[in-house]
């Protein structure tokens, strides 16, 4: 039987658009044009990758940001890329001078936090002291709230979710409801942030990531032969009745069934990968490739908020596709799989 989808809601080919200059920003934006010439290449991440040990890859990493030893720990090398990390939301909240903006996205270190918390609560593991930096609520906070069970100091979009993220894990007694949970407020919180701030680029975004985390979860249920039609996350373009009904057709005919979206390709080279080697490394990386697609159209804007967010996820990407080669090279990964998963 032909399948039946809605049709699809997108007004562009492509991208997204990213909406219009604003001058206020000249400053910031020239600021982060020259920070931006310091981004990882290409070319030489596949230097780092082929690197023969990790004293050669060491070598070269000598005089960047992430200068390590040959005898850091993991939890050295670690501390080194959040330390980066933090600098980078450092130099974010000093340029985009947008309280609301700012909130925005320390929300997603508020989320995480959250997340870790709920999970040692109802598992009843320590709460542990290793809280992100830089959201919301400071780590010292979020260990006092859940050691105490006193949410009241919390902000309040996180308050409801608490209650919530409990009620999910003991309707199964099952981890992974605690994450739905989170996974849905954390979306509902950006992507209704976005719309009061008003700025179409914010809004494109989320909903953009939104439907990358919506075919990554389609993708799983898929090779795990589950079924949990409510993982998918509200706000973003795609159609809820296509990712389910997707469930339920071969991985060969996925790519013709996203013919009319944006991520054709992606789901095409992500399930043909899957399917031969049963590992999401090629789909990880194009959407991976198709989020930075996007950020990488705001390169055209002289001004505004634009390149601002784009450099703080641009920055965080490197991070995590440094530590990937860090940890590929002392597992003596092939570089051609390594590669594979490089994007930038």
């Amino acid at each position: 039987m032909a399948l039946q989808t809605e049709q699809p809601r997108f007004y562009f080919n492509t991208y997204p658009p990213v909406g219009e200059p604003d001058w206020r920003y000249s400053f910031a934006t020239a600021q982060i044009r020259a920070v931006e010439d310091s981004l990882f290449t290409r070319q030489f991440f596949a230097e780092l990758a082929n690197a023969g040990d990790i004293k050669e890859l060491s070598d070269m990493l000598a005089g960047t940001d992430y200068a390590i030893t040959p005898s850091m720990t993991e939890e050295e090398i670690e501390q080194l890329l959040l330390a980066r990390r933090v600098e980078t939301r450092k130099l974010f909240e000093q340029l985009i001078e947008n309280e609301e903006i700012a909130k925005l996205f320390r929300a997603r270190i508020d989320f995480a936090n959250l997340r870790l918390a709920i999970r040692r609560l109802v598992t009843e593991k320590p709460l542990g002291t290793d809280y992100l930096p830089q959201g919301n609520v400071q780590p010292d906070s979020f260990e006092l709230a859940f050691e105490q069970e006193d949410y009241s100091g919390l902000p309040m979009f996180l308050q409801d979710d608490v209650e919530s993220a409990v009620l999910a894990y003991y309707k199964n007694k099952n981890v992974r409801d605690v994450d739905l949970e989170i996974d849905r407020a954390e979306t509902e919180f950006e992507i209704s942030g976005a719309e009061k701030i008003g700025h179409i680029f914010l809004i494109e975004l989320f909903r953009l990531q939104t439907d990358l985390t919506n075919i990554r979860t389609m993708m799983r249920q898929k090779l795990r032969n589950i079924d949990e039609r409510d993982a998918f996350l509200p706000g973003g373009y795609l159609e809820k009745s296509r990712l389910i009904q997707c469930l339920d057709i071969g991985f060969e005919a996925l790519g013709s069934h996203f013919f009319a979206t944006p991520y054709y390709h992606l789901v095409e080279s992500g399930a043909v990968y899957l399917q031969k080697e049963k590992s999401f490394l090629k789909l990880e990386a194009a959407c991976d490739e198709h989020l930075l697609g996007f950020l990488k159209t705001t390169r055209y804007i002289p001004a505004g908020i634009q390149p601002i967010v784009a450099y703080l996820l641009f920055k965080e990407h490197e991070i995590r596709m440094v530590r990937l080669v860090i940890a590929g090279n002392k597992a003596l990964i092939k570089s051609d799989t390594i590669l594979d998963r490089i994007v930038v």
